[in-house]
């Protein structure tokens, strides 16, 4: 038996899912003419309440053209010092746009109102860049898969519109978030300027995400995703394994954060283990005992085919998914429980 807990990006399409990619109709998407994800586009626009959405091949090309969009060379944007787009994008913030980022300490990669507020530049003040970008992330990977409640999103979508300043949502799981908070789609995109939504996460799809925001601003992704060679032709096959996702594997997220649970349950009566952040969703985030090697303990999991990632300073991550099998799943605990460490 073989178990990947590293990322729940390494889920494969299902039998079913293939053959919705398979009755596909095609276009040429870079002209605009691939009718099944034309009607994506259309579907996951209405669905977050948003007038368009362009799809692209990665969550992080997403990212970076809706930070493009929002700001001009030498602005600064404002995002959690966890920020997938600060720490896991290439340094694309600065390469792409020419911006910096003022990082904020905020609680497991999310952040408050009052916390935005303080760092925001006086917009006269010529000595600093200007503030022109609030970012978040929902859920926060960095942070353990922390997902922010309603109320502080409204506040910091007031505060932002109060300043005029843009404000975009890195929602790479999003759907993990919507399920751990009994939210839905629309209730972030009133709150958003522009949002970025993942399939190939909890999802199960195997690439693609999609930038959502009013018609003028998708008009502007369009000619920067051609910039940074996003476009891409008969991309229908993919857009039908995202449409079957809505469809079908929206709810078995309950699945993947309920064994998320169990294995954190299990991580915390054990002897070598010294922490277990907090399990809102599909991540667990841990750490051992001083005494304990954290990579000999990942060769000995290895050894017995469980696959998991470290995050540096000694953190070790879990992701469950939708491939990670009940079968799996007993085996796993059985093996923490029983390690000789």
């Amino acid at each position: 038996m073989n178990v990947n807990l590293i990322s729940d990006t390494f889920t494969i399409p299902s039998k079913e899912m293939l053959n919705s990619m398979m009755e596909a109709k095609v276009g040429d998407d870079v002209f605009k003419e691939d009718p099944t994800l034309n009607k994506l586009e259309e579907r996951v626009a209405k669905l977050f309440g948003k007038q368009a959405g362009l799809f692209f091949p990665s969550g992080t090309m997403s990212n970076q053209v809706a930070i493009k969009i929002h700001t001009q060379p030498g602005d600064q944007l404002i995002c959690d010092h966890y920020s997938h787009i600060y720490h896991y994008e290439g340094g694309g913030v600065s390469f792409n746009s020419g911006v910096s980022c003022r990082l904020v300490e905020g609680s497991r990669g999310l952040l408050n109102k009052d916390q935005i507020e303080e760092v925001i530049n006086p917009s006269d003040f010529y000595h600093s860049p200007p503030t022109t970008l609030v970012s978040l992330e929902n859920t926060s990977n960095k942070g353990g898969g922390a997902c922010y409640n309603l109320e502080t999103l409204r506040s910091i979508s007031l505060l932002c519109k109060k300043k005029n300043i843009s404000i975009h949502l890195d929602g790479a799981r999003i759907w993990n978030a919507m399920i751990a908070t009994n939210t839905n789609a629309i209730d972030y995109g009133k709150l958003f300027d522009t949002i970025s939504v993942c399939f190939s996460k909890g999802l199960g799809c195997p690439i693609g995400s999609m930038l959502l925001g009013s018609t003028e601003t998708i008009k502007k992704a369009i000619r920067f995703r051609k910039v940074l060679g996003g476009g891409m032709r008969q991309v229908g096959y993919i857009a039908a394994a995202a449409n079957y996702a809505l469809d079908n594997n929206i709810i078995d997220l309950v699945k993947d954060h309920e064994k998320a649970i169990e294995l954190g349950s299990v991580l915390k009566n054990l002897s070598y283990v010294d922490l277990v952040q907090p399990i809102d969703t599909n991540i667990i985030i841990f750490s051992l005992k001083a005494e304990c090697n954290e990579n000999d303990f990942i060769k000995i999991l290895e050894k017995n085919n469980i696959r998991l990632i470290q995050l540096g300073k000694g953190k070790i991550r879990m992701v469950t998914h939708r491939d990670y099998t009940n079968e799996q799943h007993q085996y796993t605990m059985k093996i923490l429980s029983n390690l000789k460490f």
